[in-house]
């Protein structure tokens, strides 16, 4: 059986040690520098360490999911300057697939697997193991790692080469942005025309409007919880990682830029760390309109 690490306990990290910790069968290590995080971890049955360096020494596979491309890249060198050769790392953040890309070149010169594993779902997904993972790198590298990922993910796909994971999660998350700001920009003009939000939810939630990110984003948003489940500072991070990688092909990303736009308003009114259904305060903002059900 193959010792199992995780860095990275946040929302995300927490749902999915839990599954590995519930159907794994064996110990899961985890390392957060927070303090608190590894304490809750370890009451949910993990093997909390104290140090990083510790769960590199340890562990045959190691999971990751950190905030920013700078961590990871920090992280996973330092990682290989401390790990046995032969480790497989396993990247499942949104990560630029251009440094996933030079990291995978380093590891296999050092005697590393490296695959990049981001996942789609949110806090929801992980802490149900019903995340979507769409996985780079060789083909046996994710074999061998593939029964650890269905603990975490309802479906597991194999994307291709290095990089193409992380590809597929960029595309993902454009799609996800658009969604966000058709969501917002359409209950904020049907409250300033008179709706209730709750009312129109109610009724167009079955039909041809309806998605995964309405039937999640809309009850927060009427509720008035902000609480981050899925920071906007994260998905900024993706829609950054879109636009760079369109600068490479030549492309050009017309609603990809309008979210951008949008999501940087909400970092300059300091709203960048809340959940990203808080996307509608820029229509709010600008209709003069406050979506919350008038029932």
């Amino acid at each position: 059986m193959k010792t199992i690490g995780y860095l990275g306990l946040g929302v995300m990290g927490y749902g999915m040690t839990s599954n590995l910790i519930d159907k794994s069968g064996g110990d899961v290590y985890g390392y957060d520098p927070v303090p608190a995080l590894r304490e809750r971890f370890a009451a949910r049955g993990g093997k909390a360490l104290d140090q990083a360096r510790t769960l590199y020494e340890t562990c045959d596979i190691i999971f990751m999911c950190l905030p920013t491309n700078a961590i990871v890249k920090a992280t996973i060198t330092e990682i290989m300057e401390i790990a046995r050769p032969g480790t497989i790392l396993v990247d499942m953040g949104s990560n630029s697939p251009y440094v996933i890309q030079d990291l995978h070149k380093t590891a296999l010169e050092k005697g590393f697997h490296l695959l990049d594993s981001p996942v789609s779902g949110g806090e929801i997904g992980a802490n149900g193991g019903s995340l979507v993972i769409m996985c780079g790198g060789e083909r046996e590298v994710f074999e061998t790692v593939k029964p650890y990922l269905q603990m975490m993910g309802k479906t597991v796909t194999y994307m291709g080469p290095s990089g193409c994971g992380s590809t597929a999660k960029v595309a993902n998350n454009m799609m996800v942005g658009i969604h966000l700001l058709a969501m917002g920009e359409a209950f904020a003009f049907a409250k300033k025309a008179g709706l209730d939000p709750q009312t129109l939810f109610d009724a167009i939630k079955g039909g041809f409007a309806q998605s995964a990110v309405m039937d999640v984003k809309v009850p927060k948003t009427l509720s008035r919880d902000f609480s981050a489940s899925a920071r906007i500072a994260v998905h900024l991070k993706d829609v950054n990682n879109a636009m760079e990688l369109a600068g490479h092909l030549g492309v050009d990303l017309p609603m990809t830029k309008i979210v951008k736009e949008q999501m940087d308003w909400m970092d300059a009114h300091g709203m960048i760390d809340e959940d990203q259904c808080a996307l509608v305060k820029y229509y709010e903002d600008a209709m003069g309109v406050e979506i919350r059900s008038d029932r």
